[in-house]
């Protein structure tokens, strides 16, 4: 019997997934990776190209204005600083340093414009926009402190003129402080540039290595895809070879059950299809040789049969008429007699039940089907061997589970078969009913997926796994004075209603006989 629940729904197959269809699909994710790469390589360029524009035309030229504009501003305040030691104001010394002061004064608005057109200059985008705010705040307040000191630098040269010295000196103090502040906030903003710039230097550095490390990594990629591809081809198709190498197996001789190879394409399909045609092989030689073995135990029952049944019979009626000549003679004497009698006479019965068991396999059953309940009929089996039972010290019960449906049997095969697994059941209880506790449970149920279920299960010794499998086989027995038909006989009177008997062990101890009878067929 299938591990699969008799009567059951089929299994759905799973979906195929064909050979070209995985090739397929794994050329795309090649494809998709590559693409992938591409795409990061193409975003990291326009990166690059933004940096790279920023750069050139953004920070170099307001850091070269900023230089400018810090380069005019160290030399205004070295002038400044030495504007009280370069003598009289009426010298011409000092009046240079004036002039030149002046001029630079007045051109200072002009390069902080420059400075401030630079910036202007830089994107609008995230990241830069805000530099660019904050660097447009901090030229509007150098403006504003520059634009201040103007005024400063007219009031320290009429200060010098009018030689007030002391004045002169207090605001030039001023002066140099302010001036140091103004280029150390210029100095400062052009090194914030060169930062920026800094950092985009080592942007496009890590950009560079990154490149290279993908262009070795995308090399190596390539190369590994290229293995694996191979390696999965080998194994798509490695299937393929190993149904090869069975068929030739099969060829050979060789139809053990072996597992279908485990895929889900067409050679998964094709394995599936012909293991289940190498199963359907085995077990059609397996049933042409079971019967075979029944055809030629058939023909030896018969025969033998014939042979013994006509002695046996004269025997019998011998024994019948001696018993009654011992009866009515009534001499004490003969008492030894009369029990060697009724040993000699159950031998005989035996012989005559060996007789008619070889001649129940000699005829195969072709049972006449009747739709009837089979409940009535395990109810009057029951009833019929209860009086056995209970002479050999064991206990039998019935349970029906649920409504039971009628189904197409032979009452007469059925009973014959229902006897033969309570009596195997009774005689394999022989240890439990010594100590009292030997029980047989009869159960009945309708099956799943239709039909009935009838199970026979006792608390004995059990059957071992590697015996279990042979209890079927004609002349199998585990007992002295079997015969090794009764079960034989059985299975053939099920599968002759169409029905599957299986030997299960009972737990915790104990065998089950499940006997299934399918459900009437419903008419097309």
């Amino acid at each position: 019997m299938s591990g699969s629940a008799v009567g059951g729904a089929p299994e759905v197959p799973a979906p195929r997934r064909t050979i070209a269809r995985r090739l397929l699909f794994s050329y795309l994710v090649v494809l998709v990776a590559f693409a992938g790469t591409m795409g990061w390589s193409l975003l990291n360029m326009r990166a690059a190209t933004r940096e790279a524009e920023l750069l050139r035309a953004g920070y170099v030229p307001l850091q070269l204005q900023l230089g400018a504009a810090l380069a005019e501003q160290n030399v205004l305040a070295a002038q400044l600083n030495h504007l009280l030691r370069a003598g009289a104001p009426s010298s011409a010394n000092s009046a240079d340093v004036r002039e030149w002061i002046e001029t630079a004064t007045r051109a200072r608005p002009n390069l902080i414009a420059l400075v401030r057109d630079a910036a202007r200059k830089l994107p609008e985008e995230s990241g830069v926009a805000a530099f660019r705010e904050e660097t447009g705040r901090e030229l509007d307040a150098i403006e504003e402190e520059m634009n201040a000191d103007a005024d400063s630098f007219g009031s320290l040269f009429r200060l010098l003129a009018t030689e007030d010295r002391a004045q002169a000196e207090r605001l030039h103090g001023e002066l140099v402080k302010h001036e140091a502040d103004a280029t150390q906030r210029i100095r400062g903003l052009k090194s914030r540039v060169e930062d920026r710039m800094e950092a985009l230097r080592d942007t496009a550095k890590a950009r560079e290595s990154r490149s290279l490390a993908l262009f070795l990594g995308l090399s190596g990629l390539t190369m590994l895809v290229g293995i694996a591809i191979t390696l999965y081809t080998q194994r798509v198709l490695r299937p393929l070879a190993q149904v090869t190498a069975r068929a030739k197996a099969v060829a050979g001789g060789d139809l053990s059950p072996r597992e279908a190879v485990r895929d889900r394409s067409e050679i998964g399909e094709l394995a599936t299809t012909f293991e289940s045609m190498v199963s359907a092989i085995k077990a059609a030689r397996e049933e042409l040789v079971h019967a075979e073995r029944l055809a030629t135990i058939g023909k030896m029952a018969a025969h033998i049969t014939h042979e013994i049944r006509n002695p046996l019979s004269s025997i019998g009626l011998n024994l019948e008429m001696l018993e009654v000549e011992i009866a009515e003679s009534g001499k004490a004497e003969l008492s030894e007699a009369r029990e060697l009698l009724v040993a000699i006479k159950k031998e005989t019965a035996r012989l005559a039940r060996i007789s008619e068991q070889y001649l129940s396999v000699a005829r195969r059953p072709s049972p006449t089907l009747e739709v009837e309940s089979v409940g009535d009929l395990v109810r009057e089996v029951i009833a019929f061997v209860r009086p056995e039972m209970e002479a050999h010290d064991v206990r039998i019960a019935l349970h029906e589970r649920g409504d039971v449906p009628s189904v197409p049997f032979d009452e007469a095969q059925l009973r014959q078969a229902l006897v033969n697994l309570l009596r195997n059941a009774r005689e394999a209880l022989a240890d439990q009913a010594k100590r009292g506790d030997a029980a047989i449970d009869v159960s009945i149920e309708a099956a799943v997926g239709g039909g009935v279920d009838i199970r026979v299960e006792d608390n004995g010794p059990g059957i071992p796994p590697e015996v279990r499998s042979s209890v079927f086989d004609p002349f199998f027995t585990t007992k002295q004075r079997g015969t090794g038909l009764g079960l034989a006989v059985t299975r053939e009177i099920v599968e002759a209603h169409g029905g599957v008997i299986v030997c299960e062990a009972r737990e915790p101890k104990g065998t089950c006989f499940r006997v299934h009878l399918p459900g009437v067929t419903p008419a097309s």
